[in-house]
């Protein structure tokens, strides 16, 4: 089939011209679906037949009819596949994303609606785990939400932890990962840092002690003092940046949501050299999988 149906760049006039219809967006996600060809989920068949609703397909054995969106999380989204595709593409494509207040003013939507669909945008937007951090890595983590009195630093038990990677190459910064984290402990870092960051990495920390049975796994592990984060600015403009960015665009999330936050930022963030490809994966992510529950 090749690639040339693709949607490809971040102009929203190119956008709205591509997909004006259901009708448009539905053939788009069949292509996607199909991309590779067509087998029955019932029954493994290969064959198939055009099925009751246009772009469904249905198998010339078992006679099952499957939709394009079936088993994906576009799978009964509350509004039209039009406004789900508008959507994607603005959450994918502007810099800083979208609240789900702004989406339900600009879309006619409940803002309860909107937050469930980003939801399922969000968990698309999860790391494939399949490209590790190398090089030079910096890790450190902080604390998102308010402080609570008298209880500094790692020991503060309001606010939420989070731990972040970041690549440091010669000419600036490459991608970076970050999780919600239970605390600061070498077991919690070290699921992380497994998950994310090559053995073979550079990695280096400040001189937080939970880092130091990490050198079992990570042989290139260095600590060094922060100096006040002056030794790991990059890093700690990142933290910075996430930030503003939650403050700015989103005001406030709960812990149990904050982790789609931190997945959404470093998903544009890791491809901001190739935007023109982003809301694409996007759609794929979404066709692939299906939604956990909310």
């Amino acid at each position: 089939m090749g690639s040339s149906f693709k949607f490809a760049g971040v102009n929203s006039i190119t956008f709205h011209q591509r997909f004006k219809t259901e009708a448009d967006c539905l053939e788009y996600l069949s292509l996607l679906k199909w991309e590779e060809g067509y087998r029955c989920k019932k029954c493994n068949n290969d064959i198939y037949c055009s099925g009751k609703r246009p772009f469904n397909r249905r198998c010339s054995k078992c006679r099952y009819d499957e939709s394009p969106t079936s088993g994906t999380m576009f799978d009964k989204v509350k509004f039209s596949i039009l406004k789900a595709f508008h959507i994607a593409f603005k959450i994918a494509t502007k810099k800083k994303g979208m609240s789900s207040l702004e989406l339900s003013y600009e879309f006619e939507l409940r803002q309860k609606t909107c937050w469930e669909f980003k939801w399922k945008l969000q968990q698309a937007m999860e790391s494939s785990l399949r490209y590790p951090l190398t090089g030079i890595v910096h890790v450190d983590e902080f604390w998102i939400g308010e402080s609570e009195p008298n209880k500094p630093g790692r020991s503060n038990g309001k606010k939420k932890q989070v731990v972040l990677a970041l690549e440091i190459l010669e000419e600036g910064v490459g991608r970076a990962y970050a999780e919600v984290i239970e605390n600061a402990s070498s077991k919690e870092l070290g699921r992380f840092l497994k998950r994310y960051v090559s053995n073979e990495a550079n990695l280096i920390s400040d001189g937080w002690r939970g880092y130091l049975p990490l050198k079992k796994h990570f042989g290139k592990l260095e600590q060094v003092a922060s100096d006040n984060g002056k030794n790991f600015i990059n890093i700690h403009i990142h933290i910075m940046n996430i930030k503003g960015w939650l403050r700015g665009i989103h005001h406030h999330c709960s812990k149990n949501r904050l982790q789609g936050y931190l997945d959404e930022y470093h998903f544009r963030y890791n491809r901001r050299e190739h935007m023109g490809t982003i809301f694409n994966l996007l759609l794929k992510r979404m066709m692939k999988n299906e939604p956990k529950r909310l």
